[in-house]
């Protein structure tokens, strides 16, 4: 689950097969529908269309996405890969289109087919005038690659975690804002990414495996001399965090952490993928558990209000209300019940945008948002 919301086109694929009946019918759908969310490899779908373009403006079909406030990606099959342009402001609606400012990048061939994409930055902290160093973080399972973003003294490293089928660049939007504050970034992957080992299973653990990479991560910033770290994630990146938050020994070296979209109950994500396809409620139920059966996750365990974990940092969420990928009431639910959990949680609702896109809706008043609460957190620290 992750930038331009990953999870998504999986979970609604699986869902959009419909509901095959009762019996045996029931237990393949959500059969069908565990194996698309544990799997890997989420394909990638180009749902938009370019209806004109030029040096300054890109004008799209309308939908839901395509008019979106704030700044976005965008990609389409012909571009290479790595290859996007950057939109901006609408400019003008009328008659079924939306133009937009084209701010970076190629500019698409009218008439492609094309996808939003909630990093508009590709492919490295290059990308955002940041020098870094490329690394190999040796996990339990092997090497997996990483970026340092260096910056400041090097006590204090914010460790970054994508989403579900994601990939780095997710932590593009945010690198400059931690790097203002002087912590230096690491950028991590995990079983199963790109270049990162495979799961000896080949799938996806949903939080439940994937919290020993992030705390191989740890450790590889502790040698670098980490005395202090920050976890930064994304949609089920969160969940990471919460399992290390939970289980890891090096737990109590995190100062502060920041969530974006975060998967805090798989329970009620599953809930919503099965409400935004008019399907039974059963068949959430069904598909958790045939995953429980399959990869044997405790889902209790990433009900986060309910079971918060072990050692509770100061938290920023963001959230959208537009999100249909993961449910914002979860983000409320946690941040109405952290007084009473002894949990210091600052939440920012953002409207109208989608998964993972409170960064976009407006970029300055995010990265400022992260930056006040970055700076107050370490210098408590201190």
């Amino acid at each position: 689950m992750t930038v331009g919301g990953r999870l998504a086109p999986a979970l609604r694929a699986g869902i959009g097969v419909g509901v095959l009946g009762v019996g045996a019918g029931a237990v393949g759908a959500g059969w069908f529908y565990s194996r698309l969310l544990l799997a890997p490899r989420v394909q990638r779908v180009y749902p938009e269309r370019v209806l004109d373009a030029n040096a300054d403006t890109v004008t799209l079909a309308a939908s839901r996405l395509t008019v979106q406030p704030g700044v976005w990606g965008l990609r389409w099959p012909s571009a290479p890969d790595g290859t996007l342009a950057a939109i901006g402001e609408i400019i003008e609606r009328r008659n079924g289109a939306v133009e937009r400012r084209l701010l970076d990048g190629p500019t698409p061939p009218v008439g492609t087919e094309a996808v939003i994409d909630a990093g508009p930055f590709d492919p490295d902290p290059s990308a955002r005038g940041l020098a870094f160093e490329e690394v190999q973080v040796p996990t339990p399972l092997g090497p997996a690659p990483a970026w340092v973003v260096p910056a400041g003294t090097g006590s204090t490293w914010a460790v970054m975690v994508h989403g579900r089928g994601g990939r780095r660049r997710e932590a593009l939007r945010v690198l400059p804002a931690v790097a203002k504050v002087g912590v230096t970034s690491l950028v991590i992957s995990y079983r199963n990414d790109e270049g990162a080992p495979p799961s000896p299973d080949g799938r996806y653990h949903l939080g439940d495996t994937e919290w020993e990479d992030l705390e191989a991560a740890v450790e590889f910033a502790v040698s670098r001399g980490a005395e202090r770290i920050v976890l930064v994630g994304w949609s089920m990146g969160a969940a990471i965090i919460g399992a290390f938050l939970d289980r890891s020994r090096l737990a109590e070296l995190t100062t502060a952490v920041v969530w974006d979209a975060p998967l805090a109950d798989w329970r009620a994500t599953l809930r919503q993928q099965a409400r935004n396809r008019r399907l039974p409620a059963g068949m959430a139920h069904l598909a958790t558990a045939v995953t429980r059966h399959r990869i044997g996750i405790d889902f209790d365990r990433f009900d986060l209000t309910r079971n918060p974990p072990a050692v509770r940092p100061p938290t920023l969420v963001f959230h959208s209300s537009g999100d249909t990928v993961i449910p914002v009431s979860v983000s409320r639910r946690l941040a109405a019940a952290a007084p009473s959990l002894g949990w210091s949680v600052q939440y920012v609702e953002v409207p109208d945008v989608e998964h993972t896109a409170s960064w976009n809706a407006d970029p300055e008043a995010y990265e400022a948002t992260v930056t006040t609460f970055l700076r107050t957190q370490l210098d408590s620290a201190h």
